[in-house]
């Protein structure tokens, strides 16, 4: 009878297999990248900030020199025109800072963890025919469903609830749940007078809620809240990141800030090599949470995380 290794262990293989064939596919680029100076910018100096900023830098080669610096010690036109004379392309780090560079500079600007849905309406600010891209923070729909598919393959009602100025494709995740046998129950809600009832609303008709990285609904001062809500009807959240499950929520499927410098270190070293840059993109590198005792406590059954990530990963393929 063959020897079986452990599922836990064939996850660690496949994790460092994962992380070779990235090495192997990056260090022809490396070998062959042209000198490039780097104008990172960051949205603040929070630690997905910084934790951004050092895999960034220790994924390229040293042919390619990188200056940083926050946001906040851009205070006028002058300091950025300076700063970036020598620049052969700038990347942002959050939102924030991609919003303010943007309209500012005419240089090749790639942006990153930012939500896909600000995409469009930032590209429009940016008056250049220079590179322009961007490294969503967010994932797909399609990775968003295969999770709800292989972790709650019993909920087929899913609730979302989104700002009424977000620009979110609403229109593929319910196409993508119909394909499953699933529906979307989605509702525009004003943070400022209607959310909770709305929230209440979308619960009430809802099976499991899904998270999306909209800062006006799912922040700090609302997140408890809204899990507590869905713990008394007893609908599960799905978050955005290992720490929404911490907080209560039931799974995650997330990038990191290293994985996301990982994939904007890999399209550095390809601008610096063909001076493009690739059509705006979702994270390739992602990783799946479970909360167990949110589980037991909604009398959910639900996998492991890993073995969640392997039916996704599959699915994928």
């Amino acid at each position: 009878m063959p020897f079986l290794f452990p599922q836990r262990v064939w996850s660690r293989l496949l994790q460092v297999f994962a992380g070779l064939l990235w090495a192997l596919l990056l260090a022809p680029s490396q070998s062959l990248a042209a000198d490039l100076d780097v104008l990172l910018i960051l949205s603040g100096n929070a630690p997905p900030y910084q934790e951004f900023a050092a895999a960034f830098r220790l994924n390229l080669p040293a042919d390619i020199h990188v200056s940083q610096l926050e946001i906040g010690q851009l205070e006028n036109m002058d300091t950025l025109s300076r700063l970036e004379q020598k620049a052969g392309l700038v990347v942002t780090v959050g939102l924030k800072a991609g919003e303010w560079v943007a309209p500012r500079t005419n240089r090749p600007i790639l942006l990153t963890m930012l939500p896909s849905y600000k995409y469009a309406g930032i590209k429009a600010q940016h008056h250049s025919d220079e590179p322009f891209s961007a490294i969503f923070v967010d994932q797909p729909w399609f990775r968003q469903v295969s999770l709800i598919r292989v972790a709650l393959p019993g909920f087929k009602r899913i609730g979302l609830l989104h700002a009424p100025e977000d620009n979110l494709d609403i229109a593929q995740l319910r196409a993508l749940l119909e394909h499953e046998g699933a529906t979307l129950i989605a509702k525009a809600a004003d943070p400022a007078t209607s959310l909770y009832a709305s929230l209440n609303g979308v619960l009430s008709q809802s099976d499991a809620l899904l998270a999306v990285p909209d800062s006006a609904i799912y922040n700090g001062d609302n997140i408890r809240n809204i899990l507590l809500s869905s713990y008394r009807q007893r609908v599960p959240l799905i978050g955005l990141s290992q720490a929404y499950v911490n907080a209560g929520a039931l799974c995650a499927v997330y990038s990191t800030p290293q994985d996301l410098a990982v994939q904007a270190s890999a399209d550095t070293v390809g601008f610096a090599r063909n001076r493009q840059l690739p059509e705006a993109q979702f994270p390739r590198l992602y990783n799946v949470a479970v909360n167990r005792e949110v589980a037991i406590m909604l009398g959910i059954r639900i996998h492991s995380a890993t073995r969640l990530k392997l039916q996704i990963e599959q699915a994928e393929r």
